[in-house]
């Protein structure tokens, strides 16, 4: 993968003194630095909550109240421990993110774990440290400021009583299903009171005649115990997750920076989509668009306008993420975009390349192009024809065909795209597109869909086939449509199908390739059996285009997992249950 810098004469931070730059670098890494810590004492908590060696140390604060209890004290000062130790590791995250909730729960939760290491006099280096770290967070404290979802406080508080009632009724229904394993005849309230127990890591008033069934039903209701508090836990400190909606004032706005700006980014008309939120420079002459998924600020392509106003659209843009501890990532971005956005500290990777074809110097003629040549005609004789027109030149009867019939041929359950995609088909504010369409007999066979790239540009968009159809109509439509482009729509050029990682790909089957190479390639010929990598490449490579590199921009390696989870979210490679989208996803 390629990585994209910036030339040092236009970074200013080489034009800052060096006590300053140290000062503000000292103060970037602060939030890193706590987390670390944090997540270093939980898992010393952790460990010295488990070592068997330790535990009769419990038992000194069980004397304060009978010898009877000291096994049952025992238990739960381990239990509570382990719980705490984990959870200041939970809260590492938070706090690298600079999450003022994590923040604040860090601090009570260090504070019980001291309190909890004093009181059953383990060692002193425990309480030291616990001490440490609530003066470090202390210090630090104005580097905490990311906001929470304001929705989360009491919808937490109601998801964790539903999750407990939920276990309370699970371990209730498993008693009853081991009741012949029970010793004598408890009481209902006992069952309960065991249950409860359970959840803490207790071990409760039943006694079962096996340690097997003893251990399931202790195990199982101390693993629901945590998820209850972990599942709390991430509500409570969640970031924002707004629903992204493009207002009809921003979408104007998009609009006319468009008209002056579009010819620029290939990608800058799906800027549109009204499922993305927008962000503009102050002077009101760029703008970034995004969602957010999975905690990560998603953008796609270059920021929308005068290039000279970016860095004020990604200055807001950034700026709005670190305030709601979003992790800013761009996809699908030019190198030129890819590296505005290095200059503010995104670094950035190759992703893969967008084929460009010259409408001007398109020809069928010639070696190259035997294969297209003859899968054109061949299409031809079987009696399809092609009709190439404006969105605004069909009647109401044909775009609706066409939307029930895209909709039909659609392969997944849900629209899929974001960064290059439009998803939306027959809007009457997108007159300007350009479908193309074939029919075989009268039926409609296939079609494309195009969005303006400026005033002279055409930009893939949707591109569907009835499965019925011969092999070689999409090759037909987009010779047609090229050819109709050149000649009647005053198009120059037209953005194909995006190619993910194709230099690797063409690099890897020629002679020579390094045996690092060959199998970074077998493993995309391999993911390529549920995404359209090689094919996509294959497809693309028949019209001899040019290749634009596309980037990905993203702030730290370590959040390169979350940025791909968010991005094939986003592109509806994976969709959560309904369900569990109105669980994550409020309105407010």
């Amino acid at each position: 993968m390629m990585a994209v810098s910036a030339p040092a004469d236009v970074d200013s931070q080489h034009r800052k003194p060096p006590v300053q730059r140290w000062w503000e670098r000292s103060r970037r890494r602060t939030p890193g630095t706590v987390a670390a810590l944090t997540w270093l004492i939980g898992l010393m908590t952790v460990i010295s909550a488990l070592l068997r060696g330790r535990h009769h140390r419990f038992e000194d604060l069980a004397s304060l109240v009978g010898r009877p209890v000291a096994k049952q004290t025992t238990a739960t000062a381990t239990a509570l421990l382990i719980a705490l130790g984990l959870l200041l590791m939970y809260l590492a995250s938070g706090l690298r993110r600079r999450k003022r909730r994590a923040w604040r729960a860090a601090i009570v939760v260090t504070a019980l774990v001291a309190l909890s290491h004093l009181a059953a006099k383990l060692n002193i280096v425990g309480v030291v440290l616990s001490l440490l770290l609530i003066i470090v967070l202390v210090i630090a404290r104005e580097q905490f400021y990311a906001l929470g979802d304001p929705t989360t406080r009491w919808y937490a508080l109601r998801v964790t009583i539903e999750l407990m009632l939920v276990g309370v009724v699970l371990g209730m229904v498993g008693l009853a299903v081991n009741s012949g394993s029970i010793l004598g005849e408890p009481s209902l309230w006992q069952q309960f009171q065991h249950v409860i127990d359970g959840f803490v890591g207790v071990e409760g008033p039943l006694k079962f005649r096996t340690d097997l069934v003893d251990d399931i039903v202790g195990y199982s209701m101390a693993a629901m115990g945590l998820l209850v508090l972990f599942v709390g836990s991430y509500l409570f400190l969640r970031s924002a997750q707004p629903r992204a909606v493009l207002t009809t004032g921003d979408e104007e706005r998009l609009r006319a920076l468009l008209e002056n700006h579009g010819a620029r980014d290939s990608l800058g008309y799906f800027a549109l989509r009204r499922d993305k939120s927008v962000v503009w420079s102050p002077s009101g002459k760029s703008a970034v668009t995004f969602r957010v998924d999975a905690g990560v600020a998603l953008a796609s392509g270059d920021p929308i306008g005068d290039p000279e106003a970016w860095p004020g659209a990604i200055e807001e843009f950034l700026d709005l993420a670190a305030r709601h501890a979003w992790v800013p990532a761009v996809i699908g971005g030019s190198e030129q975009g890819a590296t505005v956005y290095r200059r503010h500290g995104l670094d950035a990777l190759e992703l893969g390349d967008e084929a460009i074809v010259e409408a001007s110097a398109f020809s069928l003629d010639g070696r190259p192009m035997r294969g297209v040549r003859q899968a054109v005609k061949r299409v031809e004789r079987a009696g399809y024809d092609v009709q190439v027109r404006r969105a605004r030149d069909l009647s109401d009867g044909e775009m609706n065909e066409l939307v029930t019939v895209a909709s039909a041929w659609r392969g997944g359950a849900v629209e899929r795209g974001f960064s290059m995609a439009l998803s939306r088909l027959g809007d009457p504010s997108d007159g300007e597109c350009v479908v193309a369409t074939a029919h075989q007999d009268g039926r409609l066979r296939g079609l494309l869909h195009f969005v303006p790239w400026g005033p002279d540009g055409l930009s893939l968009d949707l591109m569907r086939r009835d499965r019925a159809a011969d092999n070689g109509l999409n090759e037909l439509l987009i010779v047609r449509l090229i050819e109709a482009a050149r000649d009647e729509l005053g198009v120059r050029r037209v953005s194909l199908n995006f190619a993910a990682f194709r230099s690797a790909l063409e690099r890897g089957e020629r002679i020579g390739a390094g045996p690092v190479l060959r199998l970074w390639r077998k493993l995309l010929v391999f993911l390529s059996r549920w995404w359209q990598i090689e094919s996509l490449y294959r497809f693309n490579v028949k019209f001899r285009p040019d290749w634009q590199p596309r980037f990905l921009s993203f702030p730290s390696t370590r959040d390169l997992p979350r940025i791909a989870f968010a991005a094939l979210e986003a592109e509806a490679f994976f969709v959560r249950p309904r369900r569990l989208q109105r669980m994550l996803r409020r309105d407010g």
